[in-house]
């Protein structure tokens, strides 16, 4: 059983780029309003920037696994249309910046030449699927989860049913219990499991995040065979896309649905989903992890000092491969630059296997490397900057961009980052072997830098002071993975002035030392109560001494000042009337392509979306309660049942969701198609005529 869906057949892809191309034009032309265009740039990849007039391309990683000459085409495609810097995020991605949105179609074009996609890396989709960073590799795995990401990837990307959700929904596997992936903090998550048969499958986890109310998943399968997690995936998208929040952006992830309704009456909701399926079980073949060695051996000329003995225990990795290791990089707030990826990438390709890895820790890994061959990448490493001991330690701090390129920033957190790594390599260099003390910061309550799950997290905020604005740190103690699925969030403890940070965690860390008694940093915290960390960091919090600098923000020379703009991160809400009308006439046309290829179940979700953006059009000059595909079915039916130019033979209720009771069959398809078109028609012919009335 094979899906349409690849994830680069060129028509898809050409139409993508083609499309993007025609937007932009229909946009500058005024054709196309800003928030409708918003929206369309950011299902492509295309983020607006804190900068005025550039973009940030989010470039799409699928479970963060890279080959050689898919870095190489990225390295150029920044050097020409970017700055040359390039940066890892915390979900396996890269970003490139400072891009003019003329270029934007080039720059796709150019990288799906090597397969890479920018195809919903942003915006209220499917966002790019996470996995276990040693998948494959790991010596505790049950097995290799990413044959079943890089499956379920390849089969939502362009799917239908999550194109337009009302926020992004994230997907992660890890490949044991130790959870490593951070199943527990994802929309969806699975963790490899087998059962007595030795059947491969996955502890299944739902609704789970971060942001400003973090929630830990539900595990709502312990075992779920392989071949059901891209129907039961599917299923769960349906519902979200048909009753998650669509107005009240912060109440719109799939944890806030779970909190309304309930988790047992969502699945009840999912579970009745299974008939309007176009696959009710879906195998994913299985193959492990190959790879091809280098036959290169160690050159003659290599030498190493002192240092090369603790970066080879504290940054290489045994391999379940006997004899191979994974050699970790410690990427300084995940970034690094063109000229060091074409090195990284020879290095793979001639010594390796040709293949990197992104991790959630905002660095990279080359794995299948020869034990004989680690002296030789050590010299290359410190010839590039990247040869820094204490990969995935405590020194080892995650960071979002913060205020350096991002519209939701509030305060510096690559700024805070650096000084907080200053401090540890200089006054706590024995934490380089620390694997356990986690540092996490966000430039926002927003989460993407993970600080309200580390164990030490710092959150930028801003702190008044008489008239003035000073930046300033949210101080969370006390969150971890505790593996199999669980996990737990860090407590608020205290907010104090930005600078004050590097006290702020030289005081936990002495404390720390002191006190612990043998107790991991878990263990210490709960032994001792936020209530003691508060009294701890209290004397921090004292603005009446505060000092001219205080006021300007770390690797910033100018006084603080606070500048939020529009949030992209999840796209927006469109509701103008002509936009909506002209979206469902687009989806229209869409369904009907669709047909014609035989992708029925693809064509009546693109039909039944005709009938959400049709209906919610009429809907915006009435009162009405439109917060969610449901409730426009609903409230149509409420205010405009009556009207017989609308009316379609059956209550609107009853002809939209014929699309759940039936099987995705042509016959089907062909007749739903044909109702959506016929409801599109109406819908237009009645909003003309109530213009026409209006004007007269």
């Amino acid at each position: 059983m094979k899906s349409f869906r690849t994830e680069f057949e060129s028509p898809f892809v050409e139409k993508d780029i083609i499309e993007l191309e025609r937007k932009i034009r229909l946009f500058k032309e005024g054709e196309i309003d800003e928030e409708r265009f918003r929206s369309l740039r950011l299902a492509r990849g295309v983020y607006g920037q804190r900068q005025q007039g550039v973009q940030m391309i989010r470039i799409k990683i699928p479970y963060g696994r890279l080959t050689s000459k898919k870095l190489y085409k990225i390295a150029d495609v920044s050097d020409t249309y970017s700055t040359g810097r390039l940066h890892i995020t915390t979900r396996q991605d890269i970003q490139i910046h400072y891009v003019s949105l003329d270029h934007t179609p080039q720059l796709w074009a150019e990288l799906e030449k090597e397969e890479v996609t920018l195809r919903e890396a942003c915006g209220n989709t499917v966002r790019n699927v996470t996995a276990s960073e040693l998948a494959g590799i790991d010596t505790d795995e049950v097995f290799d989860v990413s044959p079943y990401a890089d499956t379920l990837f390849r089969y939502f990307l362009r799917n239908p049913i999550c194109q337009e959700m009302g926020r992004k929904f994230k997907i992660a596997f890890s490949g044991s219990e130790k959870d490593d992936a951070l199943t527990f903090m994802h929309d969806l998550g699975f963790i490899a499991k087998v059962n007595e048969e030795d059947e491969h499958g996955f502890k299944v986890l739902l609704a789970g995040g971060l942001g400003s109310q973090p929630r830990e998943a539900d595990v709502v399968y312990e075992f779920l065979p392989a071949e059901r997690i891209i129907p039961f995936t599917a299923a769960v998208l349906r519902i979200f896309d048909r009753h998650g929040e669509r107005v009240r952006r912060l109440k719109a992830r799939l944890k806030f649905l779970i909190n309304e309704i309930g988790l047992e009456a969502f699945l009840a909701e999912v579970e009745k989903e299974e008939k309007a399926l176009p696959d009710k079980v879906y195998p994913i073949d299985y193959k492990e992890t190959t790879y091809v060695l280098s036959e290169a051996i160690l050159p003659t000329n290599v030498t190493v000092d002192s240092f090369f003995s603790q970066w080879k225990k504290l940054n290489c990795i045994p391999q379940k491969q006997k004899g191979l290791f994974a050699v970790g990089l410690k990427i300084k707030l995940g970034d690094f630059y063109t000229n060091q990826a074409r090195v990284l990438a020879d290095l793979a390709a001639k010594y390796a296997s040709g293949e990197l890895r992104l991790t959630l820790r905002q660095n990279l890994i080359i794995p299948f490397v020869k034990e004989a061959l680690l002296p030789l990448f050590y010299q290359e490493l410190k010839a590039l900057g990247l040869a820094d001991i204490g990969f995935n330690s405590t020194t080892d701090i995650t960071a979002c961009p913060g205020t350096d390129t991002c519209n939701l920033g509030i305060a510096s957190s690559t700024g805070i980052a650096a000084e907080l790594e200053r401090v540890l390599e200089e006054e706590y260099p024995h934490f380089v072997e620390n694997k356990e003390v986690l540092i996490k910061i966000s430039g926002c309550m927003n989460a993407c830098g993970q600080h309200n799950m580390a164990h030490i997290g710092f959150q930028g905020m801003t702190i008044k002071v008489d008239k003035f604005t000073a930046p300033a740190l949210q101080v969370l103690i006390g969150g971890g993975t505790l593996g199999g699925g669980k996990g737990r969030f860090s407590d608020k403890v205290i907010k104090i002035p930005s600078k004050r940070g590097p006290q702020a965690l030289r005081l936990i860390l002495d404390d720390f030392e002191r006190e612990a008694n043998g107790e991991d940093f878990l263990g210490y915290y709960d032994a001792k109560g936020s209530t003691y960390f508060y009294e701890l960091l209290k004397p921090l919090t004292d603005t009446s001494n505060l000092q001219p600098e205080d006021f300007i923000d770390w690797g910033n020379e100018e006084v603080y000042k606070k500048e939020i703009g529009v949030g992209e991160c999840a796209g927006v809400v469109i509701d103008l009337v002509s936009t909506l009308l002209y979206e469902s006439e687009e989806k229209l046309t869409w369904s009907k392509e669709a047909d014609l290829e035989g992708r029925f179940a693809d064509a009546i979700y693109h039909a039944y979306n005709v009938f959400i953006s049709a209906a919610k059009a009429l809907l915006t000059a009435t009162k009405a309660k439109i917060n969610s595909q449901a409730s426009i079915v609903s409230a149509f039916d409420e205010y405009f049942g009556s009207e017989s130019s609308l009316y379609l033979g059956a209550p609107f209720s009853e002809i939209v969701y014929e699309m759940r009771e039936q099987e995705p069959s042509a016959s089907f398809a062909k007749a739903y198609i044909a109702k959506a078109s016929d409801f599109q028609e109406k819908a237009l012919t009645y909003h003309n005529s109530k213009l026409n009335e209006n004007n007269n």
